[in-house]
């Protein structure tokens, strides 16, 4: 059952129901959403649930109907985020996690190791014991593969997970790895899942190779009910009749099961298929399908490999298959995991320490909440930075300015809209901030509603004035006689619906705004153009900018100048830029405030691979400007 607790609770009556319902031989579980704390109660026992509803501070209890109890949705409602070392996995991200079939010796699994994570692996695998179907194959190298693997984790500093094959391991294991791998031979292994779940460590569970859906999440029940509520569901292909791959990777599960619980789903495309050509396709219908990772074998020789060598990368592929991966992400609302996530968890001093304590770092943004710019703010950010709001562009600015907010994040440029002014104009009034990053966010518009509301009920529309022109053909074709007004912001329309309660109006907005609201989704992605992504700057102090920086690579940079009023001023600027081979991706003017008829020039350039080249480059055409800054030099996608 799902005893929902009032906001006003005081810890003494929390402490009594729980206690109440541990006596009666329950397994409690608090979990605080954004809306409401709940205790999840599950066990053989029965009661009558009246009779937790009447104790004080409780609001109502709810049964649940699945028979997979702290995993379902009924449960949960938010996603939750496995943790594994300093890798997070879930929610708005993508994990790659990759290594070998096997760990052989201390010279591949190093060599693989530095390959993959060079190229954005967040977390090593690699097999210490092997279950095979053969007596005869390869076995693994049992408790020094482990020493190997725990050896390669370290030195590259990625979290490991391998795979756990008797019951009698689990302790010895418990103090090599991170994450306890489950393989699909023994999703059903009961013993062997509740002495693993009592570790409370992260798991991966694999499913099985004939496995329902259901039967997969009662695994996961089993692990939860024995103390460890981490689990990352792994698809991984199941047998059916086609042996043309080796299994039958179903990505169709990957959604359906996002429906029914709150854990992560990743997909491991190399067992799936057990083709090396078709891990990378298989990989991106995985991201395509929802899942929050992929885990992938590579090994730096794979015709020599001891296991699995026919579905093994190499690594030059699997550095092409994470890059495709980050392309496909703003797609699919998500970015990609990287190690650390923006600011680092372990710094040499208590003060460093401190300022890296994500709960005290302020993320201001413009908009409310439910606006594509917190979207990219969470993209961007732990889960547990603080977001702070902003009616304005310039309240957003000056909150990063004064301190109030380390960090904000404003739009830039949207593909249908064209460069967003406000955001150029008052970078160049704040002089004090620099741009640290860049965020994509694919905008999809919804017609949201108050819930119940029917299509010839809706007689006006509230949006942002780009809200409603990107969804100019949707509204002409579905809602031609009503009346479209314009709204300062997406999210704000919706907060307003929300506050009148009026099933006559409706709002064009992104999904988080409806669910933040509680409003309905009417119509799903009825923007005109659906290439349609808005970039945002991720803005700081100076002082505040070098631990971001130093967590990427940097491959941008943005400069502002001006020139004086002459024929072929700009061109000796532009011809500079051509001239070092430097590739420029966004040229703008915007008029000087008092300076009738003169102009400020805004240009984003690719960093060449040469720093000397870039500095050089900035040092001539310091020469040929009246006046000349450097906006900020980034990484052009954070996440």
């Amino acid at each position: 059952m799902i005893v929902i607790l009032k906001q006003g609770i005081t810890p003494q009556e929390k402490d009594k129901v729980r206690s109440f319902l541990s006596e009666k031989g329950f397994i409690v579980k608090e979990i605080v959403g954004q809306q409401d704390t709940v205790l999840g109660a599950v066990g053989k026992v029965s009661i009558d649930p009246r009779t937790v509803e009447l104790m004080p501070g409780v609001s109502s209890v709810v049964p649940i109907s699945k028979p997979y109890k702290l995993a379902s949705r009924e449960m949960k409602k938010e996603d939750t985020i496995v943790q594994v070392g300093k890798v997070k996995i879930g929610g708005n991200r993508v994990a790659v996690i990759a290594g070998p079939c096997a760990v052989e010796n201390y010279d591949q699994i190093m060599t693989i190791a530095e390959s993959v994570r060079e190229a954005g692996a967040v977390m090593l695998r690699g097999g210490a014991f092997k279950p095979r179907t053969s007596p005869y194959a390869f076995q693994g190298l049992g408790e020094e593969g482990l020493k190997l693997l725990r050896k390669a984790g370290d030195a590259f500093d990625m979290p490991i997970t391998t795979e756990v094959v008797s019951p009698s391991d689990v302790q010895m294991m418990a103090g090599y790895v991170d994450m306890f791998q489950i393989g699909a031979r023994n999703m059903q292994n009961f013993e062997l899942l509740k002495e693993v779940g009592k570790t409370g460590m992260p798991v991966l569970l694999k499913r099985g190779l004939s496995a329902t859906i259901e039967e997969w999440l009662m695994a996961a029940e089993y692990l939860m009910a024995s103390g460890t509520d981490q689990v990352v569901l792994c698809e991984r292909g199941i047998r059916t009749f086609e042996k043309a791959t080796r299994n039958t990777l179903d990505c169709s599960a990957i959604p359906v099961v996002q429906k029914l619980t709150h854990l992560p789903v990743i997909g491991d495309p190399s067992h799936a298929t057990g083709i090396r050509d078709m891990v990378a396709p298989m990989s991106l219908a995985i991201i395509a399908s929802g899942a929050s990772g992929v885990i992938v074998e590579v090994h730096n020789c794979p015709e020599k490999a001891l296991s699995d060598g026919p579905q093994s990368l190499y690594p030059s592929q699997f550095k092409k298959l994470v890059h495709d991966i980050q392309a496909l992400c703003p797609v699919v609302g998500k970015s990609l995991e990287k190690i650390p996530r923006v600011l680092p968890q372990s710094m040499k001093t208590q003060k460093e320490e401190k300022a890296a304590d994500m709960s005290s770092v302020v993320v201001a943004f413009q908009g409310v909440r439910g606006a594509f710019s917190e979207l990219a703010a969470r993209r961007s950010f732990d889960e547990d930075v603080s977001l702070l709001p902003c009616h304005t562009f310039a309240e957003t600015f000056d909150a990063v300015s004064s301190g109030k907010a380390k960090y904000g994040v404003l739009p830039v440029e949207n593909t249908l809209g064209g460069t967003v002014y406000d955001t150029l104009d008052l970078l160049a009034m704040h002089p004090e901030l620099t741009v640290i990053g860049e965020q994509q966010v694919r905008v999809m518009h919804n017609l949201i509603v108050v819930p119940g509301t029917k299509m010839e009920d809706i007689k006006k529309v509230y949006s942002h004035p780009q809200g409603i022109q990107q969804c100019r053909a949707f509204l002409e074709k579905e809602l031609p006689n009503a009346v479209s007004i314009p709204f300062f912001d997406t999210a704000g329309a919706v907060e307003y619906i929300a506050k009148l309660g009026d099933k006559s109006v409706a709002a064009i907005a992104g999904a988080p705004a409806a669910h933040y609201y509680g409003m309905e989704i009417l119509r799903q992605g009825i923007e005109t153009n659906a290439s349609n992504y808005t970039r945002f700057y991720i803005l700081s102090r100076e002082e505040n900018a070098e631990l971001f920086r130093s967590q990427a690579e940097l491959n941008k940079a943005a400069l502002s100048f001006s020139v004086s009023d002459e024929p072929g001023a700009l061109m000796d600027v532009l011809k500079l830029i051509a001239d070092y081979g430097v590739n420029m991706t966004k040229l703008e003017s915007r008029p000087i405030p008092g300076k009738p008829w003169e102009y400020l020039f805004f240009v984003e350039l690719q960093l060449p691979a040469d720093n000397d080249k870039f500095d050089k480059l900035v040092s001539e055409i310091k020469e040929k400007t009246t006046s000349f800054r450097i906006l900020g030099v980034y990484t052009s996608v954070i996440g």
